[in-house]
């Protein structure tokens, strides 16, 4: 019993420092989770705590674990308009990127510690994927709002690319064992195909029965993120037993559920994110007692090297060869070449060689534990600098304080949402009435001042703080927040600078916009139909083209349909209206 109580204890005070710790850190842009890492190694063996933990296997299995259920809480959060938008360049980048990557870091790895090709090329696979705990957190925490395309591809890489790395991992493991065994092109193959297929197979045929199985059941929001969790545990070890790879199965069933008819509500989706924080904490915190910090020290400065050799060349070579295909500006290629972020992955990746036996296999989680280091406080805590610097934000869209789901499907929803009046905003103005603004959706329900509730009618006073609650639908949730926020000179000058100055109607047509603004257009049709020929069936919000002297830009998207279209004459007569 007291070993239990002692047990309880230390995990308790090992998550409340790190919670506390990475609260205070994420203020200053500092990667969350390292803080869990540091937390881990200083309750280590050569750390404060002294505990010794070297049990490889549970290591292991806890790691595992905790990637599935992070992977399957970023699938849910995934809109399928993203995945449309992102899917080959992300798969490109899972599958021909990781190749690469793994190639060019390992030759290199083998080149400077002077071992065998074969471990050389083991270390480029296990730090050649990119780890879906660190680019989730890192880029939900970062305080910035990236285009659809560039962030969706980079989310989307990274909860796609595990069944690449963990095959390479797997066939060098085998041949380090055996120097006589090689693996043919056709068995990497059906390897190739098997982990892959089989992976995509589960995923989806697990998220359309679980879609059905959750539209049937009257349950409490608790028990739901519950079967979630149960459900997808079930398929992703059960892919893994029939040789595909978990990993991608549950992303998928993530994905196929998340976007599914029956929509979850909120607190579900509240109680999954608690889940998946836990996961990541509890991952990070048992792989930083994994570490013994002198052993780290032995290669320290060749670790080092090998990792700004995969942050400065490797990465970016192998992002500009994926995307070479797509439509990717080049500031968000070299984006995404930055945001390369190794975390939990490469680590638990290390063990496989460490359960193997493979000599020197010590050595190397050593150093690719030192790899994630840097990679985490180079690029992580970079993440939103390089994204000013390479301009690739779009201005933030407003949002409510709170939102509730009364009715949540695809095709109908309705909302009770609760926002803030903010000095400078549209529903502070002095002539502003509730009942007249809004005849249908949103309504205004309740208000709320200095914690007493005021009665909604037609001479209501607003004033700066008054908590509003809408009844609306998800279509309003944007018009309605910007009302409640304040339109500040600077904000709107961010908008108009990315924008454009004037607004356009999506079908308006082509031969009003040549005539209003005398460009030469070869393309018939509406203005909608243009931004589409010239960027293709997915175009997303920020996205942009020049037409002479005008810049049209894609202010607003619903699934595959152009809303609004910002335009901006860079040089020019005024523009008339069209």
């Amino acid at each position: 019993m007291t070993d239990t109580n002692t047990f309880l204890i230390i995990a308790g005070i090992l998550l409340l420092t790190g919670i506390i710790a990475g609260s205070l850190t994420a203020r200053i842009g500092f990667p969350f989770l390292l803080l869990f890492l540091a937390v881990g190694m200083l309750a280590g063996e050569d750390g404060v705590g002294g505990i010794l933990f070297d049990d490889y296997e549970l290591a292991f299995l806890v790691g595992s674990a905790s990637l599935a259920v992070i992977l399957l809480d970023g699938g849910m959060r995934t809109k399928v308009s993203t995945f449309r938008s992102a899917l080959w360049s992300s798969t490109t980048l899972a599958t021909l990127g990781v190749v690469l990557t793994a190639g060019s870091v390992g030759m290199f790895a083998a080149w400077l510690l002077n071992i065998p090709w074969q471990l050389g090329l083991l270390l480029g696979a296990i730090v050649g994927s990119t780890d879906a705990a660190a680019v989730f957190n890192v880029l939900r925490n970062s305080g910035i709002q990236l285009n659809e395309r560039v962030g969706g591809t980079l989310e989307i890489e990274s909860g796609a690319n595990d069944p690449m790395a963990i095959l390479l991992v797997i066939v060098l493991v085998q041949m380090s064992v055996d120097v006589t065994q090689t693996a043919t092109t056709l068995e990497f193959a059906l390897l190739f195909l098997q982990q892959f297929g089989l992976g995509a197979l589960g995923g989806l045929v697990g998220g359309v029965i679980l879609s059905h199985l959750l539209s049937r059941l009257v349950l409490s929001s608790g028990l739901f993120a519950l079967l979630i969790l149960a459900f997808g545990m079930v398929f992703f070890a059960g892919t893994n037993l029939l040789g595909g790879s978990g990993f991608l199965a549950i992303y998928l069933l993530g994905l196929k559920v998340g976007n599914a008819q029956s929509k979850l509500s909120e607190s579900v989706s509240q109680v999954m994110d608690g889940l998946a924080w836990l996961a990541q904490a509890g991952m990070f915190l048992i792989l930083g007692l994994l570490v013994t910090p002198t052993q780290v020290l032995d290669n320290l400065l060749v670790s080092i090297a090998i990792a700004f050799f995969l942050i400065f060349f490797a990465r970016p070579l192998a992002v500009l060869i994926c995307l070479t295909p797509f439509r990717f500006r080049w500031k968000e290629r070299l984006f995404i070449g930055w945001v390369g972020l190794r975390g939990a992955v490469p680590i638990v990746l290390a063990l496989y060689p460490v359960m193997a036996g493979i000599e020197g296999a010590r050595d190397i989680f050593n150093v690719t534990f030192v790899i994630v280091l840097v990679s985490l406080l180079v690029q992580g805590a970079t993440v939103a600098p390089m994204a000013r610097l390479l301009k690739v934000i779009i201005p933030p869209v407003p949002a409510p304080r709170h939102s509730f789901s009364l009715i949540n499907r695809a095709d109908h929803s309705l909302h009770v949402a609760e926002f803030v009046v903010e000095e400078g905003s549209p529903v502070h103005a002095a002539n502003f009435n509730p009942i007249q603004s809004w005849h249908s959706y949103p309504k205004w329900v309740a208000q709320v001042r200095n914690n007493q509730w005021l009665p909604v009618e037609k001479n209501t006073q607003i004033e700066v703080g008054d908590h509003i609650w809408l009844l609306m639908r998800t279509d309003d949730m944007d018009d309605a927040a910007l009302s409640f926020t304040r339109q500040d000179q600077q904000s709107q000058l961010a908008m108009s600078n990315f924008f454009g100055e004037f607004i356009i109607n999506p079908d308006a047509a082509i031969s009003d916009l040549a005539l209003a603004y005398g460009v030469n257009l070869e393309e018939t049709g509406t203005v909608e139909t243009l931004l589409k020929i010239r960027l293709g069936k997915h175009p997303v919000v920020g996205d942009r083209i020049k037409v002479g002297s005008l810049r049209l830009t894609i202010r607003r998207m619903e699934g595959d349909h152009i809303v609004l279209i910002g335009l901006k004459v860079t040089s020019g007569a005024p523009p008339l209206s069209i």
